[in-house]
């Protein structure tokens, strides 16, 4: 998964995008609200971890104006401002959860992987889809409680397919998302993986929209 991290100081940012790739994220660090994204149609980006104060502007501002123009990603809020009035402010504005500096490194990971289970309507670090298990941290899959053998690039479709159950993903961003800090995946290649893993998993289990995308059925 692709996390996007807004944090100006530079002790905490490299502090914290070290932990998480060692967690097995990718992130991408930005220290300006300008830097920040306007959109983030066709992004890769899995989840926002925020700053409030920013140098050249408010992480709230920017929280609230993407949430009216409908931007679902989980954000994270992580501020040192720790008044009551703060965190309903960053909740009302529509932050997934809100974390107060200092703190432990492994209580923010631990927050990215509920907000994302809450995502993926998952109530546990093991998602479940009928006889279909899989564990995201983990990187296993089972099936009717046998370990499937999947390639990396197959375990990572599956798990972007799977945490938006249900919907559609456009092809083009789920390309982004396989390499959200290189070149899109061709879309070629997107095809052989896609059957390589159905082969494994059931041909049922992911569906084709002609020329939209894929979508991981329940």
């Amino acid at each position: 998964m692709h996390l996007l991290l807004i944090e100006d100081d530079l002790e905490l940012g490299r502090a914290l995008q070290q932990a998480l790739k060692a967690e097995g994220y990718s992130v991408e660090w930005l220290r300006l609200a300008r830097s920040a994204p306007t959109s983030f149609d066709d992004s890769a980006v899995s989840c926002v971890l925020l700053d409030l104060n920013l140098p050249d502007g408010s992480g709230l501002d920017l929280l609230t104006r993407w949430r009216r123009e409908g931007v679902t990603i989980p954000i994270i809020v992580i501020t040192a401002r720790s008044a009551v009035e703060d965190r309903l402010a960053g909740l009302d504005g529509g932050a997934d959860d809100f974390v107060v500096k200092p703190f432990v490194t492994a209580e923010l990971v631990a927050r990215v992987r509920a907000v994302q289970r809450r995502y993926a309507q998952q109530a546990s670090e093991v998602w479940a889809f009928g006889a279909l298990e899989i564990e995201p941290r983990g990187h296993i899959v089972r099936q009717s409680n046998e370990t499937l053998d999947l390639t990396p690039r197959e375990f990572r479709l599956l798990v972007e397919l799977a945490r938006e159950a249900g919907t559609v993903v456009p092809k083009g961003e789920l390309a982004h998302r396989l390499e959200p800090l290189g070149d899109p995946v061709d879309f070629a290649a997107i095809e052989v993986h896609l059957s390589n893993l159905r082969r494994k998993i059931g041909g049922d289990r992911i569906r084709t929209v002609r020329g939209v995308g894929y979508m991981f059925v329940t």
